[in-house]
């Protein structure tokens, strides 16, 4: 920094200008801040040069030079140090802000590098987290699983313990009772015996009712005289006709042959039925009628007037009818569709008149000549006075006679006369010869009354068994079965065997494949193969047909399981309609059957997986199976559950797939065998390329399963003759699945029609079977549709099942697979849900005009609520459930569970039901009139009081059948069978409601009543003791319980020995017919008598309807061959009076009961056997009649018979006259009676000695009458006397204890006027005491009574006295006798309900006979 002179300028520098040094040289950086002052430093500087011009000039300048310069260096500087301290300031925040910078950079990285490390971190522990919890469910549901399987396993241990133990009891305790019984036999010195090794029958002893007298021959109708041969044989007794083991008519062929011998060939006929053609199980009687163009008037009337008749009475039975017919000018283009009706028809009808076209000519050695099954065929020849038939006619008629049996109609008359006589024949051909039985029932009646199709109940008990869904099984099981060709199912065979053979437990076996496959075949073909090779091996099998239909839902499968386990385990019990206890109790009843059946038992499900509900309703396939129980099933790959699949392994602690047998395709030489097959059948000829395009067009999975390769054969057979095979090919290869190819076969048949007319009946038909429940029938098909005719829906449904569209089950028209029902939908029904609720409103409005009409049959009763219910129309389905006959059908078949998804439906819960069904009979009974609707309405209630009862309301099922009880004993007669029936479903009820005492007063008198009405080896008394044997175990009696179970098991099994476990047992009936008559040949004595013995050895099986038609048979040939005045006739018309008495049918045997007699009277001797058989069984039906003066006569006539006979001393002769006094008694002549008494009994004392039980029987009828005379004391002692020899019998043969005295029945006789009753019952209790002592029982149930009066008297103390002492009795007594109870009154003491109490004197109806 210099001086002020150092800014003058230098000499001759004059005019140069001072640089400014802000304005030159090395620029500075100057902050923003700054700027403003600079700029004002320059302007001052300008300012001072400017105001000078040219310089400074002169010292004056300098100086002021010099002043302003050094405060301008000053600040220069001072803004130079500022500028430079704030220049470093920014240089250092810069140098901290990179070095902040950069550790923030290292700081990132190193906090990413650790964040990246807890993210794997983490999701390792989420790893490990999900593994632990999935090895905690794994453990959880082993435990659970474990858990289930030890409970089971703990009871069948318990259950299986308690068994064993109270076996041991059981044994222990009879071991001890025998010892003990003899002891005291031989401390009396009595000989020990075996009651197996004498001759009497199981029968021989009687155990009278209470108070009755003693009947020395039970049953309605008495057999044939008893066998001289030995003592214990006069006890023997028969019911019904005169058969070879009688010692009186001994004749026949049959007279030295075992029973058991009959049994075993009678259950290898049973054998023989499963191979009867399908047209036998056919639910459809199918008549056919051939008529000439002079018949046709007679044709005409008959299915105009006669046709609706037949229809209704095959109705009535649960069939359907059909008649069929073809124009004559049309016979010659139909002739396999007319060789397919005669094939399948039940019936074949000839009218004929005058000549014969040659057109029918075929028909006719189709059907008459050409008969291998011997179905019934008939001709209808319309003669004409003075004209003679053709040459042609005369012929026919005499070749048919010489081959076969055809009933012949020679008319002479009018067409009306002609069409009626057709009618009445056929309809005897109905009822005899295809349904096989009489329908004696039906005669009299309105055809047109509610249809009661439902099973005889007395195989299962209460149970209730649809046969339709039987028939239905039997049906599908022999359609899957019909192949060309096995299809090289050996290797699948060798696996299904190796399942039967593998050691258990093993799950189900799986059977999986394409629709279409072969399932159902090879299932079908295996269970043959089993059922020939295996005979100890039980097969049960369920076919499932279409989705929605009756055979897929699950409640039926399984309730119809149970049923078939219940009939081959020999237990009958009562089974819930629940569907969920359903499924509990099927494993149950599983284990049972397989703790007792000896060999495997195999459960075969075809198409599970088409089940409604599959898993839910299955799941018992999940849980472990019996050890010999094995489970096959089959399902399609892709509707197959999951949870099926798999099964969890215990022992490997992980699930297990379950073993699978999966069909593979068909190779190239099944696909060429099955084509094959089908083209020779047509006897069509396929050229080698042919065979080789057929070949590579089949190697697909959709072409070359077993249905579409068929299809494809009879598709190229069918138009193989008429068209372009090589078309026909191409078009073929064109579907690449089975419904497109469905789709071209049905197309084809549209084609082959003849009119639009019948193009659109095809439709209506199958769009009608398709929107169906189960299928149409093909009368069904008429009445929707009337302008379809017989030999048009004949046409068309040849093609259809030729073409394996369409099917027939139970009857009915279904779509024979799966692929044929969705390719209807797709060809018909693309229009969606309003062409399909339109054809359902059509079969709505049919059978509400069936409902209208009065005719509820099984039909409407399946179609209508579910029509509704597709329908969504709940108005209508509550109206149509309300119809107490569509209800009752639906329940006594057994589809409870449908039936209570119906209500669910309409919203109503259990009660709110209960009371509209209620409301409903109450109106419907307000316009009954008459025995018969009052007969069906007790059906109504009897079937709401059961229904209610399964529903688990039983205070709400006392009353209907309480109702239903009133009614029977008022309209019918209180000792009818119905009533048991109503007796047993009440006393159901109280059993339920834990009232044991109630419950067991109404079974004894069920079974008293059984007892006399079908005799004491009937599977209705067996159903009864199994009803009391439950009882008895569920109140701990468990020694009566075994007895009665014992009893009623020998009975069961002696019914299932004689009448087979086959249902439809009317096939058995027309299969013995054909074998009568291929065997016996033209009409002889002998074959005569044979129709006789076997008509006696049916009605021996109580199979009264084949007994019926095999004597009817010998009547007609006995009074052809011998006269109507023979011997042997008077046989066959004694025969048919006994089997018309044990039907109840009194006037049919009276007259024929007389004119036996009167013919035997003209041929015999007075003192003949047989003569003095038709009088003893003629007087007896005059007495059940209450003809007693016409019985009279009769019994004094066989008094007379048998003293010429057998001599005045003879047992026989005493037996006569203890019936002729039973009589007197009857018709009020004490005094005439008491000495017949007396010589009876001393008869019997001289031949049989003073112990035997007829003397006490005499002594106890003898006792009855001294009582009606007012002889008490002699009365008390003569029952005394018999009553000692009772009790010695029953020490003896171990029998039952001794009954009631003839004083209570007294009692009883007076039980509503108390005051009356007070002193009859005080004089019998001293009686009691007198006779027996005071410990003795009859002393503490009168006691009982007592105490029961006194306690309705409102006497108290007097009561709880009275019944102390009984009490005091009664404990004496179970110590005495281990515990078996003697009462005969209910728990609850009341003695004043009965209402069959009887009056001494009808008590003398039921004497000795």
């Amino acid at each position: 920094m210099g001086t002020a002179s150092s800014l003058v300028s230098p000499a001759g520098a004059v005019g140069e200008v001072i640089e400014d040094t802000y304005g030159g040289g090395e620029a500075c950086e100057i902050p923003v801040e700054v700027k403003p002052k600079a700029r004002l430093l320059r302007g001052s500087l300008r300012r001072v040069g400017g105001s000078r011009p040219g310089g400074l000039i002169g010292a004056s300048f300098k100086s002021t030079a010099s002043v302003q310069e050094l405060e301008c260096v000053a600040e220069y500087e001072r803004l130079r140090k500022e500028y430079e301290i704030f220049r470093v300031s920014k240089n250092n925040e810069v140098a901290s802000m990179v070095k902040k910078e950069a550790k923030l950079d290292r700081e990132n990285k190193r906090l990413r590098a650790e964040l990246q490390a807890l993210q794997k971190t983490y999701q390792k522990i989420l790893r490990e987290k999900e593994s632990a919890l999935e090895a905690k469910y794994q453990a959880m549901e082993r435990a659970a699983t474990f858990e289930h399987d030890r409970d089971k396993v703990k009871r069948q241990f318990k259950i299986f313990r308690e068994t064993k133990e109270n076996e041991i009891q059981d044994l222990l305790r009879a071991k001890r009772e025998l010892e003990a019984k003899l002891q005291r036999l031989q401390a009396q010195g009595i000989q020990v015996f075996d009651p197996e090794e004498s001759d009497s029958d199981d029968n021989c002893t009687d155990v009278t009712a209470a108070g009755a007298q003693s009947e020395y021959w039970n049953g309605g109708v008495l057999g044939s005289e008893p066998s001289m041969g030995s003592m214990m044989q006069l006890q023997q007794s028969f019911r019904g006709p005169e058969f070879a083991h009688s010692s009186i008519d001994v004749e026949g062929p049959f007279a030295n042959i075992n029973r058991d011998d009959w049994d075993a060939a009678v259950a290898s006929l049973l054998q023989v039925t499963p191979l009867f053609s399908h047209s036998l199980w056919s639910n459809t009687v199918r008549c056919y009628i051939v008529s000439t163009d002079e018949t046709q008037p007679d044709m005409t009337i008959f299915i105009r007037n006669y046709s609706p008749k037949l229809q209704r009475l095959c109705e009535t039975m649960g069939y359907f009818f059909q008649v069929v017919n073809f124009p004559t000018e049309n016979e010659r283009p139909l002739q396999d569709v007319r060789k397919w009706e005669i094939e399948k028809s039940s019936l074949v009808i000839l009218l004929l008149h005058l000549t014969l076209p040659s057109c029918l000519l075929e028909d006719c050695e189709e059907a008459f000549l050409r008969n291998p099954e011997e179905k019934p065929r008939l001709i209808y020849h319309r003669r004409e006075d003075g004209r003679v038939s053709s040459v042609a006619v005369q012929q026919l008629i005499e070749r048919i006679s010489c081959v076969n049996k055809a009933k012949m109609i020679d008319h002479v008359g009018g067409v009306e006369e002609g069409a009626y006589e057709i009618y009445n024949c056929v309809e005897k051909i109905i009822k005899q010869d295809i349904l096989g039985c009489e329908m004696t029932d039906l005669e009299g009646k309105d055809l047109g009354n509610k249809e009661d199709s439902t099973a005889p109940e007395e195989v299962f008990g209460d149970v209730l068994w649809d046969a339709h869904d039987e028939q239905e099984q039997m049906e599908a099981f022999q359609h899957a079965s019909n192949s060309t060709c096995e299809l090289g199912f050996e290797k699948y065979f060798e696996r299904l065997n190796d399942l039967v053979a593998a050691p258990a437990p093993i799950p189900p076996l799986l059977v999986s494949g394409g629709p279409g496959s072969g399932k159902s075949l090879l299932l079908s073909k295996w269970i043959q193969l089993q059922q020939k090779h295996s005979p100890n091996t039980l097969i049960l099998y369920h076919f499932v047909g279409r989705p929605m239909s009756t055979s897929s839902e699950s409640a039926l499968i399984i309730k119809r399981l149970t049923l078939k386990l219940m009939q081959h385990s020999w237990l009958v019990s009562p089974l819930t309609f629940d569907p969920a206890k359903l499924l509990e109790e099927f494993p149950r009843w599983l284990e049972k059957l397989s703790a007792r059946h000896q060999g495997s038992i195999i459960i075969i499900i075809d198409s599970i997986d088409q089940i409604q509900q599959a898993e839910k309703h299955m799941k018992w396939l999940i849980d472990p199976l019996p050890v010999n129980v094995r489970v096959i099933v089959s399902v399609n790959v892709e509707t197959c559950p999951q949870a099926w699949r798999f099964k969890y392994d215990f022992v490997l602690s992980y699930k297990r797939l379950w073993p699978t047998l999966h069909l593979d395709p068909l190779n190239s030489k099944d696909v060429k065998s099955l084509i094959s097959a089908e083209c020779n059948s047509a006897n069509v000829k396929l050229t080698k390329e042919q065979e080789k395009k057929l070949e590579r067009h089949c190697r697909s999975a959709t072409t070359c399963n077993a249905l579409y390769v068929t299809l494809l054969g009879k598709t190229i057979a069918c138009v193989g003759n008429t068209g372009n095979i090589d078309e026909i090919l191409q078009q073929c290869c064109q579907c690449q699945d089975t419904v497109s190819l469905y789709r071209l076969v049905l197309r084809s048949i549209q084609e082959s029609l003849q009119s639009d007319k019948e193009k659109g009946l095809l439709r209506e038909i199958l769009c009608v079977i398709g929107v169906s429940h189960n299928g149409v029938s093909e009368s069904e098909l008429m009445e929707l549709y009337p302008e379809l005719t017989s030999a048009v829906l004949a046409s068309l449904l040849h093609s259809l099942h030729k073409m394996c569209l369409l099917t027939y089950g139970c009857g009915l028209l279904k779509f024979q697979h799966l692929q044929a029902w969705e390719m209807v939908k797709l060809e018909y029904m693309e229009a969606g849900e309003n062409l399909i609720s339109a054809y359902r409103q059509k079969l709505v409005e049919y059978f509400t005009m069936q409902l209208s009409q009065d005719r509820v049959t099984w039909r409407s009763a399946d179609e209508l609520p579910w029509l509704f219910q597709q329908q969504g129309d709940k108005q209508k389905l509550h109206k149509c459930l309300l119809n107490l006959f569509v209800s009752q059908n639906l329940y006594k078949r057994g589809h409870f569970a449908e039936l209570l998804s119906y209500w669910q439906l309409v919203g109503k819960d259990k009660s709110s039901m209960a009371a509209e069904y209620f409301d409903s009979l109450k109106e419907y009974e307000k316009s009954s009139e008459g025995e018969e609707s009052m007969i069906c309405l007790a059906d109504l209630y009897e079937t709401l009081g059961r229904f209610l009862k399964d529903l688990g309301l039983l205070s709400q099922a006392v009353a209907p059948l309480q109702r239903s009880l009133e009614i029977r004993e008022t309209a019918l007669d209180p000792d009818h069978p119905r009533v048991a029936q109503s007796l047993h479903q009440l006393a159901g009820v109280y059993v339920q409601w834990k009232k044991f005492g109630n419950a067991e007063q109404l079974y004894k008198q069920a079974l008293e009543i059984s007892e006399n009405a079908y005799g004491a080896e009937h599977p209705r008394v067996a159903r009864e003791l199994d009803a009391l044997a439950t009882l008895y175990q569920k109140q701990n009696k468990y020694e009566q319980a075994e007895q009665l179970r014992k009893k009623s098991f020998k009975i069961r099994q002696k019914a299932a020995r004689q009448k087979g476990n086959l249902r439809g047992f009317a096939l058995l009936r027309q299969r013995a017919l054909q074998l009568e008559e291929l065997t016996l040949g033209k009409d002889t004595p002998d074959n005569a008598r044979t129709l006789n013995e076997l008509g006696v050895l049916y009605y021996l099986q109580n199979n009264l309807e084949t007994a019926e038609l095999f004597l009817k048979r010998s009547l007609e040939m006995r009074e052809r061959v011998l006269g109507s005045d023979h011997p042997d006739c008077a046989q066959s018309l004694n025969n048919l009076a006994a089997l018309y008495n044990e039907k109840k049918h009194y006037d049919k045997a009276e007259e024929l009961y007389e004119k036996a007699l009167d013919i035997r009277r003209r041929a015999l001797a007075p003192d003949h056997p047989s003569l003095a058989y038709t009088v003893k069984h003629l007087a007896v039906l005059y007495k059940k009649m209450g003809k007693l003066d016409k019985a009279v006569p009769l019994y004094e006539l066989a008094v007379e018979i048998r003293q010429k006979s057998f001599g005045p001393k003879h047992p026989s002769v005493a037996t006569a006259l203890v019936n002729l006094a039973v009589l007197y008694c009857q018709m009020k002549k004490q005094i005439e009676a008491l000495p017949l008494y007396e010589r009876a009994l001393k008869i019997y004392e001289d031949s049989f000695g003073h112990m035997h039980p007829r003397v006490g029987e005499t002594l106890k009828n003898l006792a009855v009458l001294s009582y009606e005379r007012g002889d008490f004391e002699k009365a008390a002692e003569l029952y005394k006397r018999a009553m000692e020899i009772k009790e010695a019998e029953t020490l003896l043969i171990g029998g039952k204890a001794t009954s009631r005295h003839t004083v209570t029945i007294l009692i009883q006789e007076n039980q509503k006027k108390q005051i009356e009753a007070l002193p009859l019952y005080e004089r019998a209790l001293k009686i009691y005491e007198d006779s027996f002592g005071h410990m003795h029982p009859r002393v503490g149930e009168t006691l009982k009574n007592l105490a029961v009066l006194s306690y309705e008297r409102g006497d108290f103390e007097k009561a709880a006295e009275l019944y102390k002492r009984a009490m005091e009795i009664k404990e004496a007594e179970t110590l005495l006798i281990g515990g078996k109870a003697t009462s005969r009154h209910s728990s609850s003491g009341d003695t004043f309900s009965l209402k069959s109490a009887l009056l001494p004197n009808t008590l003398l109806e039921h004497g000795q006979r």
